[in-house]
């Protein structure tokens, strides 16, 4: 099997010939190639668990944790339903095309730049705000309020939902579908005090009323967060809101 990988920072490609077993994940192909053929190859991992979420990359176009993806499953198209984006080169027959995922600055190889992503992530305050920092004893939090946090909590901050997200490229400043999921579960959390005052860090032109539906971020998530739920939640609630008042 070939597997065609981005190098460098710019437009160049090298073809790797290597002998697989079905089982191999893309994390693991990336390491065979690492330990036996090309030192210098650069990837991004830690947990090899799909938690850490530093694994991902572009398969066949298709934004993946590299460390759950079987190389079988790109290869024969068995996940034809999932996100395709362009690449920017053609893949090889019956192989394996590997690139850094999009919308963020490449550094090396598949290596990307994470900074713009937690940059829009860290303005949206993405940390529990609580009116005593000393409480005389913990915050409770019910079981049916727990699951619903869940589903947002989930998240790994792996930025596939951004690669795939066509707002990104569209509208400069738009938080992206992680941050407003992640808004969103502070939103819910009891233990808040500010209730839906919490949305307002992203009522504006580019936050909550920028997205449009596409949901890509749904489809890539590795870890089944809805993003595209929570927001369209939160526009209900702060539209309901403005006709009250």
């Amino acid at each position: 099997m070939i597997a065609r990988i981005h190098r460098g920072k710019g437009e160049r490609y090298d073809d790797y010939e290597v002998e697989i077993t079905s089982s191999i994940t893309v994390l693991d192909l990336l390491f065979l190639i690492q330990e036996n053929i090309d030192q210098s190859l650069a990837f991004r991992y830690s947990c090899r668990g799909a938690i850490c979420g530093s694994c991902a990359v572009l398969a066949n176009g298709k934004p993946v944790l590299a460390c759950k993806t079987p190389v079988a499953r790109i290869t024969e198209q068995k996940n034809s339903d999932q996100v395709s984006l362009d690449t920017k080169t053609g893949q090889p027959e019956g192989g394996i095309l590997l690139e850094p995922i999009p919308k963020l600055p490449v550094i090396r190889d598949l290596i990307v730049d994470y900074d713009p992503f937690f940059e829009e992530y860290r303005k949206l305050e993405p940390v529990l705000n609580v009116e005593n920092v000393h409480p005389e004893k913990e915050y409770l939090v019910g079981k049916d309020e727990s699951m619903e946090m869940e589903k947002y909590t989930n998240c790994i901050l792996c930025a596939l939902c951004w690669s795939a997200c066509p707002v990104i490229s569209e509208v400069d400043g738009y938080p992206g579908p992680a941050a407003l999921a992640k808004l969103f579960r502070f939103y819910l959390d009891p233990r808040e005090p500010g209730g839906i005052k919490r949305l307002y860090l992203a009522d504006h032109e580019t936050g909550w009323w920028a997205c449009d539906f596409y949901t890509n971020c749904k489809m890539v998530c590795p870890r089944g967060v809805p993003p595209n739920v929570a927001i369209g939640r939160a526009r209900k609630l702060l539209k309901d809101e403005e006709d009250e008042g």
